[in-house]
């Protein structure tokens, strides 16, 4: 006899842990009103195919199925929630609440600044990724089938990303938002400044805050102009010191832009 498979533990920590700031969670909640992820898409103002790929990633993360989806039929068939997908939905409006909640006391306790708000939503993200950056879109240009964001460093700064359209539909990304661009240390290379022209990608003017030598690279701190940090490689044996002028260069296709909670 077949040894009975053991049923999957909802991971819905994981499925809530980026927060409400894409449309995942609206998709969901759609299809639980409409029965139709066609409907949902479009009451989300995304398209179907980014949707359908809300309905992956949230399932992927939570480890459990969260829509069933009906084909054929007189009605054309449609979607609807399993009960793992009632109850995360559950959770997540609660979760929002509390975050509301505790977002509304930072706010009132880092007055006059509106400051301790803005931090206590962005610790809602974790990721190994070491560098990231509060930042401010300036612009959201699609080309084909990716998305080039321009966004804002501070005032002297500034960093671009490139990702796919469904993925900015999801975000719902607009000029003036507030995100945070997030990079690998691995993927940021450091180089002495120069005034010749360079590589295409993006360029970050700073100076050498720290060096720890390696023999597959030395890993070098840098501190922005403005007055942000950036972690990269140079190449081993690179000779740069501490104060010293360099560039951080990274490719955009290497920039993951995140929404706060």
């Amino acid at each position: 006899m077949a040894k009975a498979k053991a049923l999957a533990s909802p991971r819905f920590g994981d499925a809530l842990g980026h927060g409400m700031s894409d449309k995942r969670i609206d998709i969901l909640r759609g299809i639980g009103r409409t029965g139709s992820i066609s409907q949902a898409a479009r009451d989300a103002g995304i398209s179907y195919k980014a949707a359908w790929q809300a309905v992956a990633t949230l399932t992927n993360l939570a480890g459990v199925q969260l829509v069933e989806r009906a084909v054929g039929g007189a009605g054309g068939g449609g979607a609807s929630l399993t009960p793992h997908g009632t109850q995360l939905l559950e959770l997540a409006q609660t979760l929002d609440a509390a975050r509301r909640a505790v977002q509304l006391q930072a706010g009132a306790a880092g007055s006059p600044g509106a400051g301790a708000g803005t931090a206590v939503a962005r610790l809602s993200i974790r990721t190994s990724m070491r560098n990231q950056l509060p930042a401010t879109v300036e612009a959201v240009e699609a080309t084909g089938r990716t998305v080039r964001v321009r966004m804002a460093l501070g005032s002297t700064q500034r960093i671009s990303s490139r990702i796919t359209l469904e993925s900015a539909e999801l975000l719902g990304l607009a000029g003036g938002m507030e995100a945070i661009a997030l990079c690998k240390a691995t993927a940021v290379r450091v180089e002495r400044a120069a005034t010749e022209g360079r590589a295409k990608g993006n360029q970050l003017a700073g100076v050498v805050a720290g060096v720890a030598r390696g023999e597959d690279g030395d890993e070098i701190s840098v501190a922005l102009e403005g007055g942000l940090q950036l972690v990269g490689f140079a190449a081993s044996g690179s000779g740069l010191r501490v104060r010293q002028r360099v560039t951080a260069v990274v490719d955009e296709a290497a920039v993951v832009v995140a929404l706060p909670g």
